[in-house]
């Protein structure tokens, strides 16, 4: 199937820290380790052994023994299998990445996120066969965001999940019921219809959420029938032995506020750099956790609450529940990371530009509590058209570079490049700009007084020109109507409501019509270590 590919900034939907990253831009290298390429994983790998494998096995063990249990239930093939079973050895590395529990998925990036994180393992694996590379997704099951995932887009149409009053949605999103599924699935089933591919993918939602009882082991099923192939590994760090590892880091963050003070100056200096701040640390990055509850923890004069609730304790209260109870302990954006990468024999986390751009603030909070910071590695991204789609491209003379431009500029551009009268009026406004040099010339010589005069005639008819040039622009739209109307129509398929077709359509699209297939052929396309923007045309 043909492919091309543009790079990230030419696609004009990619922060400038991520493009400059890309471009391994000297000013932003202190705020990383190491760039994702083959030579420096194996440096990234010896780091993290030295590290990692000197606490005798025993995070391993349980690893290994949590995982499994989170597993009891599922049919799982023998590659995920002996993936969890290989984290026991010392010779076992792990790439990561993690996404939120999206209903039936969400949008297509999250497909994206798991197939670069398995391809990245398989190429690892190549390159040093002595190692394991295990693929893990970590979901976000102490996530509190119901909005951002309760809906996923199809056809155009947004298909929402709505609990039932009784359900509480503030709490950790993974321990919600999967009550009220039922209707969308009714729904999702009337739209796509009937064939192998439809019945595939109503069982796939069946099953998934009508036959488990929360959003987690749901989700866990949903990513384990799209992935088990593939060896890849799903945990749910949301675990009170997983997170007994987690005490020592979170007692220090309570009594001596050590992510707010090792990130708060990378912050500062991201944004001197005018790339801005993804996210603000806290003085206090935990969150207190309890059924339909997850709020941050506060600090004043000695006391620790809960905002917005009566819950409070004192310090000694507080460090004996965590040491009882450190599941009601839950990392924020800023301390998750450092869970991860304390958790896991990580070697590199995969993400999209956002999650990037707030590890980036990070570096010198992992470096002060002494854990490896991992490589980091933005995902795969793709434009996917059909076959028909790419030749209504070629015939309206628009390049892949194109197709990303606004709608406007796109359209504009299209028109005066078939127009058959020039709409460009830069050489006039540019003769413009020469004579008014002269009078201002002359002005100087006589009568100073007359420059602002000069000055305000310069503007006046070089905005007269600009709005001739507009209408005659606008003229010639009506003019070639069915071009523009073309060119509108398949941006708008493109780029649903101008934003990138990854960011809105849900995998079922395509696997409606071209299934299996679908999924294998983002597994070829999409290389994790190739930093350019993908166009697949099926």
């Amino acid at each position: 199937m043909p492919t091309d590919c543009i790079s990230f900034s030419e696609t004009n939907y990619f922060i400038p820290l991520v493009c400059d990253y890309l471009k391994e831009k000297e000013e932003l290298k202190p705020f990383y380790n190491r760039f994702p390429n083959l030579e420096n994983f194996k440096v990234q790998l010896e780091e993290k052994a030295a590290s990692y494998n000197s606490e005798k096995g025993e995070k391993r063990t349980t690893l290994v023994k949590v995982l499994q249990e989170q597993y009891e239930n599922l049919e799982i093939s023998e590659a995920t299998a002996q993936n969890i079973q290989s984290l026991g050895d010392d010779k076992t590395f792990t790439i990561t990445t993690g996404h939120q529990l999206n209903l039936f998925t969400g949008p297509l990036y999250f497909l994206y996120k798991i197939i670069s994180t398995v391809n990245l393992a398989e190429q690892l694996k190549k390159e040093y066969p002595e190692y394991h590379f295990v693929p893990v997704y970590w979901m976000a099951t102490e996530d509190h965001d119901f909005e951002e995932i309760n809906f996923f887009y199809l056809h155009g149409k947004k298909f929402q999940w709505n609990p039932s009053k009784s359900s509480k949605t503030g709490g950790a999103v993974g321990e919600l019921p999967t009550d009220g599924l039922e209707e969308v699935l009714k729904l999702f089933s009337a739209e796509i219809g009937a064939g192998k591919n439809a019945e595939y993918l109503k069982e796939l939602f069946k099953k998934a959420y009508l036959e488990h009882s929360n959003l987690t082991d749901a989700t866990r099923y949903l990513a384990n029938e799209l992935f088990k192939d593939q060896g890849l590994v799903i945990l749910d760090a949301a675990d009170r032995e997983l997170k007994k590892f987690f005490i020592p880091k979170m007692k220090e963050e309570l009594l001596s506020k050590k992510s707010h003070e090792n990130t708060i100056l990378k912050a500062e200096a991201l944004a001197g750099l005018g790339y801005g701040v993804q996210v603000n640390p806290r003085e206090i990055n935990l969150f207190y956790m309890e059924e339909g509850l997850r709020e941050r923890i506060k600090e004043r004069d000695g006391k620790y609450f809960v905002h917005d609730t009566e819950i409070e304790w004192t310090q000694e209260e507080i460090l004996e529940l965590l040491e009882k109870e450190p599941e009601k302990f839950s990392p924020n954006v800023i301390m998750r990371p450092l869970y991860e990468e304390m958790l896991l024999p990580n070697l590199c986390y995969i993400g999209g530009g956002g999650e990037l751009a707030y590890w980036f603030e990070l570096k010198d909070y992992f470096e002060a509590v002494n854990i490896p910071f991992p490589i980091l590695l933005l995902r795969n991204s793709a434009l996917i058209q059909t076959q028909k789609q790419d030749e209504k491209r070629k015939k309206l003379k628009i390049s892949n570079k194109e197709i990303f431009l606004k709608q406007h500029e796109l359209i504009n551009k299209k028109v005066r490049q078939i127009s058959n009268i020039d709409i460009d009026f830069s050489p006039q406004k540019e003769h413009l700009v020469d004579q008014f040099q002269k009078m201002y010339e002359l002005a100087e010589q006589t009568d100073k007084s007359f420059l602002g005069a000069v000055r305000a005639q310069e503007v006046k008819q070089l905005k007269g020109l600009d709005n001739l040039e507009k209408r005659l622009l606008k003229a010639q739209k009506r003019k070639l109507e069915d071009e523009v109307t073309r060119i509108t129509d398949l941006q708008n398929q493109l780029f649903p409501n101008q934003r990138l077709q990854e960011r809105h359509h849900n995998f079922s699209e395509f696997y409606l019509e071209y299934g299996e297939n679908f999924l294998a052929e983002l597994f070829r396309e999409l290389q994790p270590l190739d930093h350019n923007f993908k166009i697949i045309s099926f």
